[in-house]
């Protein structure tokens, strides 16, 4: 860990991971999976990106609905560093949507990836560097191991598909369920018609 990270707490084995060490591990998680789709054929990279796609919609959302407007207040500047984060967001859930009605055998799904993978990864430094860093310093521990459990509460109910135009956090509250309960629907349907537990 760096001595940024660490500022202003005591790290011990049995301290819940608070929001900034969570989100960072599901942005490692990330970077993993996209090295997993690209190395994967058949119906294993079909599998692996997936799972891509659900962990990039649940992890924006609960950012979108509690690290966000956490941001907004908390920081110098923190609506334009969030606006800067939402279209960011934006973007890499078009991209997202376009890789879902592709086959992911095609040269033209790689071709997509490939731009995914660099805003993606773009994306979560700029989080990191301009939104998690500075929240680290200026919110309490507390508060922040508080947030964990609230991002993981959103996660639970998120979307679990991109929809491009849901990036604010009163946007995700009110369609987020109905979109959410229709994902899931169709993500089990998916699966009863693949034959896949």
């Amino acid at each position: 860990m760096t001595e940024e990270r660490t500022a202003g707490r005591v790290p011990t084995a049995t301290m819940d991971p608070d929001v900034i060490d969570l989100l960072i591990g599901q942005h490692m998680e990330i970077r993993d999976l996209f090295t997993e789709v690209e190395a994967a054929t058949g119906d294993a990279r079909a599998d692996a990106f997936g799972r891509l796609v659900t962990l990039l919609a649940v992890h924006e959302t609960a950012e979108e609905q509690v690290v966000h407007p956490m941001a907004r207040g908390a920081l110098d500047g923190g609506d334009d560093v969030v606006d800067a984060r939402l279209a960011e967001e934006r973007q890499a859930k078009e991209l997202l949507g376009e890789l879902e009605k592709r086959d992911p055998g095609s040269a033209e799904f790689d071709t997509l990836l490939a731009g995914l993978r660099v805003a993606v990864l773009a994306h979560a430094n700029s989080e990191e560097a301009h939104e998690f860093r500075y929240l680290r310093r200026t919110v309490d521990p507390a508060r922040l191991r508080a947030m964990a459990t609230m991002v993981r509460a959103a996660e639970a109910t998120a979307p679990t598909h991109p929809h491009p135009g849901v990036e604010s956090a009163k946007a995700n509250l009110t369609v987020g369920p109905v979109v959410a309960a229709f994902d899931r629907a169709r993500d089990l349907f998916t699966k009863a018609r693949s034959g896949k537990d």
